[in-house]
């Protein structure tokens, strides 16, 4: 019989793995300490031990069907292919491919290397081409309305000026030389076309000097080609540099962040898997234990107090189960998001394929100083801030030269219709020009010198946060070394308590055995046992989360 029971505790401990709280009702009733009730329930032990290892070994069965690949055509048909397992590093791959914000941040370097290049155009002329058209209500003239309504009469003005005195000349002529008269008609005569001609060549030119410039067309090409503007240009080529390799350095800390990210998804997983399965194969037993309970009671060697505590236990236990699987899957969605894979994907982890899945950490042979001066050089934020105070400084040029004199070259070629370079004829006609341009600034009220101000305000700053940023820098990684250590010791003390828990369970086993210990003392023992093997779990997933928190202090 102690052979029998012993055997039980073994099966048991390894079936159940921490359900102590469920026997600790059966087991702790005074009847089992009458001699003939406990030799049925040792009759009933065998049967019990029986069962749990059927199940134990039906649920490694199917642990180990979720690894296993398919390997005839028939159990392909059977069953769905398995998902290949990736490591860690495979899903930091994915998450550098697909991720979305990092995806993000490698457009604003292409949009910081674009404003580079435009910021490298201003050293180069512009050229532009300007066309108008104008309408305007009146002419351009160069008469005024009472000139341009006497030209057209200039001959008849010119006439009726002379021909009095002529007429009185003519007449006097006449009473001395009579025989002149014919002559005197004759010139008459030329004078009468002399004043047409006159009134023609009057009213030709008013048409000329009056022309048609209410529709007036004018085109241009020119260029500007800058030869000081005061370092602005040589200004906002430097910040624009800066800014990309300000971009660049943002994706590289946004990189260093997604790994992390992703390490602790990724564990979590790990963390949850293994829950969910431990939480499975305690309701699974508690199903079985129910049965078996109830089935006790019934023959008498177990009270309704016992299958009473053992149907709350299994409800608990429904409801731990369905809160493990919820935390799970929301995990494994993080996952996938992380990596830019769908929601819905079937993940398959390396660490929740293998016998030993959690691998061991290697620890960094670096001391706390040592990791401290990597991390100030190399840290993505402080190279950032170092770029940051660049730019400020640049600007500080730019907004200095907006108050300085500038000088460009211009030119172009210029066209009108109608020709304002050839008497307003109706048609195209054009010139080209050249020439420089000076702008000197006289006064601004001040406006310069308060946007310098302003411009080295924010470089002081900059400087500032600078060395906040050192001190922060040094404090965290130091901290993360710490932990780092903090948990490596918390490991292997655990691993330590482990094996006092497991010589602990032993001893109880055997003391439960000899009828020296109580019922309460086993499952104390198996309880401690099992927190210990909990705890050695769990420590090696803080390993693992304190060295990947390292890593990213010194590297980020």
């Amino acid at each position: 019989m102690a052979t029998l029971c012993t055997d039980f505790s073994k099966l048991y401990d390894i079936s159940v793995a921490g359900n102590a709280r469920i026997l600790k009702e059966v087991w702790s009733s005074e009847m089992a300490h009458n001699k003939t009730i406990r030799k049925k329930m040792k009759k009933q032990s065998l049967y019990l031990a029986a069962m749990l290892a059927v199940g134990t070994m039906s649920w490694q069965g199917q642990m180990r069907a979720q690894t296993q690949v398919v390997q005839s055509p028939s159990q392909e048909k059977a069953q769905p292919r398995v998902a290949v397992p990736r490591t860690l590093e495979d899903y930091r791959a994915l998450a550098l491919q697909h991720n979305k914000s990092l995806q993000v941040a490698q457009m604003a370097v292409t949009k910081a290397e674009e404003e580079h290049r435009v910021a490298r155009t201003n050293y180069l002329p512009k050229v532009s081409a300007v066309g108008a058209y104008f309408h305007t209500g009146n002419s351009l003239s160069l008469l005024s309305a009472e000139q341009q309504a006497s030209l057209p009469t200039l001959g008849t003005q010119l006439m009726q000026g002379i021909t009095p005195q002529f007429m009185q000349a003519a007449q006097g002529l006449l009473a001395k030389h009579p025989d002149l008269f014919p002559l005197l008609q004759k010139g008459m005569g030329v004078g009468k076309q002399a004043e047409m001609g006159l009134n023609a060549v009057g009213n030709n030119l008013a048409e000329k000097l009056n022309t048609d410039t209410r529709n007036v067309a004018v085109g241009a090409v020119m260029f500007t080609q800058p030869l000081y503007m005061g370092g602005k240009i040589r200004a906002y080529d430097r910040l624009t540099g800066y800014s990309t390799q300000l971009a660049g350095e943002k994706v590289r800390q946004a990189q260093q962040e997604l790994m992390y990210d992703v390490d602790k998804a990724y564990w979590q997983v790990v963390s949850l898997h293994y829950k969910r399965a431990l939480a499975v194969e305690y309701r699974d037993l508690l199903r079985r234990l129910n049965g078996d309970v109830e089935k006790m009671v019934r023959e008498g060697v177990a009270t309704k107090a016992n299958a009473l505590a053992v149907a709350v236990e299994l409800n608990k236990a429904d409801v731990t189960l369905l809160r493990v699987e919820d935390g799970e899957s929301l995990s494994r969605m993080l996952l996938a998001q992380l990596c830019g894979l769908p929601l819905d994907s079937d993940l398959a982890l390396q660490e929740t394929a293998e016998t030993a899945p959690i691998g061991e950490v290697k620890m960094a042979s670096t001391s706390a100083a040592e990791s401290v001066a990597m991390a100030l050089s190399q840290r993505s934020e402080l190279k950032q801030l170092a770029l940051g105070q660049k730019i400020y400084e640049e600007k500080v040029k730019i907004d200095r030269a907006a108050f300085l004199p500038t000088l460009a070259l211009t030119g172009g070629y210029g066209m009108t219709y109608p020709s304002l370079f050839n008497g307003f004829e109706k048609k195209f006609k054009g010139t080209w020009s050249v020439g420089l341009l000076l702008k000197v600034p006289l006064w601004e009220w001040g406006e310069g010198k308060h946007k310098v101000r302003a411009a080295k305000a924010d470089v002081a700053m900059t400087a500032l946060k600078a060395q906040e940023a050192q001190e922060k820098i040094t404090l965290q990684v130091t901290q993360n070394h710490l932990l780092l250590n903090e948990a490596q010791k918390k490991l292997s003390l655990s691993r330590r308590n482990l094996s006092k828990a497991e010589e602990n369970l032993r001893m109880a086993r055997v003391g439960f055995d000899e009828g020296v210990l109580t019922t309460s003392d086993l499952l104390a023992a198996q309880t401690a046992w099992m927190a210990a093997k909990t705890d050695v779990v769990d420590a090696q997933i803080d390993l693992q989360l304190a060295n990947a928190a390292l890593q990213k202090a010194i590297s980020n």
